[in-house]
């Protein structure tokens, strides 16, 4: 054990022990929650988590109540919080909890890797906060920490880095509470060594830090840049009936933002919009481009949205979902098309 390590994990838990937040998922060793807060926090700040989490466990108190619900209510519960492909993860999984482990999350961090959207982080994370293992949490707020005090110059979007920053983690957990320590590197990333303008002064571990002494904070960790996210142009029908319905549609069950709704919409232009309002539902309809564009980035894409609206009598004969506003309410929408309704809606 070197002293290093010893005064590094010492003076960093009893900060954190002293310094933490009261957030709610830290009020409990209960694994199902910790987990459901861990899937929430990845590429989500706490502020925006905090709300989803309350209410998410309203809903869904125990990990059966989760594992019997309907995919449409866990999106529905989900609604705004993006990366989509978490929720269905952890619905998937805790199905298989519910089905092979009576419905309690696995004491054995081996066996609860081996579940759907479990990876290391995730792993690593609830088995340490929930059950005291020695398994190291790496995530971005971790390996900035790490990379800052140990002076690690490798890419750390390079998997042998960050296997790296889990060996470092596990010679720190031999001396000391796994759960308090994961929590303390979280917490430290969050609050003080923060990517941009790190409180140094207020840093419990300032004096170990070798970026610090070599004035190269700021510049540490070393990431390659991602590709720039490619332009999609989407083209969007708002549709409504005499009745003041308007006609939905169910996104593909793979892919991107999976079974959620949306207004039909294509990936094109006007002319391949008309096409598709005709082929699917029957509608030979004149549609009004509008002057507003909406857009959305995602971490590969940006879309650009059009949007051409258009009404249709109450007598002709309908084709596909039609809803109105109290029913569209029940219905799953990413964020781009929540804005379009309550801009063309007022829903």
């Amino acid at each position: 054990m070197s002293l290093f390590a010893y005064q590094f994990t010492q003076d960093l838990v009893d900060w954190y022990e002293s310094e933490q937040r009261d957030l709610p998922w830290r009020r409990s060793r209960d694994p199902y929650r910790i987990w459901i807060s861990e899937v929430m926090l990845q590429q989500t700040r706490v502020d925006t988590v905090i709300p989803y989490y309350e209410n998410f466990l309203k809903k869904f108190p125990t990990l059966p109540a989760l594992a019997n619900a309907h995919e449409d209510e866990v999106l529905k519960a989900w609604e705004g919080l993006g990366y989509y492909s978490r929720a269905r993860n952890l619905h998937g999984a805790v199905k298989e909890i519910a089905a092979s482990y009576d419905g309690v999350v696995p004491n054995d961090p081996d066996k609860f890797r081996e579940l759907k959207g479990v990876g290391p982080y995730t792993g690593g994370a609830v088995m340490s906060i929930a059950y005291d293992f020695k398994e190291p949490a790496v995530d971005g707020n971790v390996m900035r920490v790490l990379s800052r005090v140990l002076y690690i110059t490798e890419d750390i979007s390079k998997q042998k880095t960050r296997k790296q920053f889990e060996e470092h983690v596990r010679e720190y957990l031999e001396m000391t509470e796994p759960s308090k320590f994961n929590q303390a590197l979280m917490e430290l990333g969050a609050l003080i060594c923060k990517p941009k303008k790190p409180d140094c002064e207020q840093c419990p571990v300032s004096k170990l830090c070798v970026a610090r002494e070599k004035g190269v904070v700021e510049q540490l960790p070393i990431k390659a840049k991602k590709a720039k996210p490619k332009d999609q142009q989407v083209s969007c029908a708002v549709i409504v009936d005499e009745n003041e319905r308007v006609l939905i549609e169910q996104r593909p069950k793979e892919g991107l933002l999976a079974g959620l709704w949306q207004f039909p919409a294509v990936l094109g232009h006007e002319d391949d919009l008309s096409s598709v309002l005709h082929d699917q539902y029957k509608l030979d309809i004149s549609l009004q481009k509008e002057s507003d564009v909406f857009k959305h980035v995602f971490s590969h894409l940006k879309w650009e949205v059009s949007i051409y609206t258009g009404t249709i009598a109450t007598e002709e004969d309908h084709q596909g979902v039609w809803v109105n506003k109290q029913e569209f309410q029940t219905y799953s929408f990413p964020v781009v098309y929540q804005k379009i309704a309550k801009h063309y809606l007022g829903w």
